[in-house]
């Protein structure tokens, strides 16, 4: 179970990817995150809907 907004090192645990792939991917602009001073947020809905491969249009 993962809490509903999810941090860079969450995003790696579930992918099973390195960290710096996992700042590459919240970098690439396929999915919304939220920046809080240093720190990238994800909302959970927001990456599963991208992880399982749901399309959303960005406003």
């Amino acid at each position: 179970m993962y809490p509903p907004v999810l941090d860079v090192f969450h995003i790696q645990k579930i992918l099973g990817i390195g960290r710096r792939q996992a700042y590459e991917l919240v970098n690439s602009n396929q999915f919304h995150v939220v920046r809080v001073g240093k720190r990238i947020k994800v909302s959970s809905d927001v990456f599963f809907l991208w992880l399982y491969g749901h399309s959303f249009s960005q406003q």
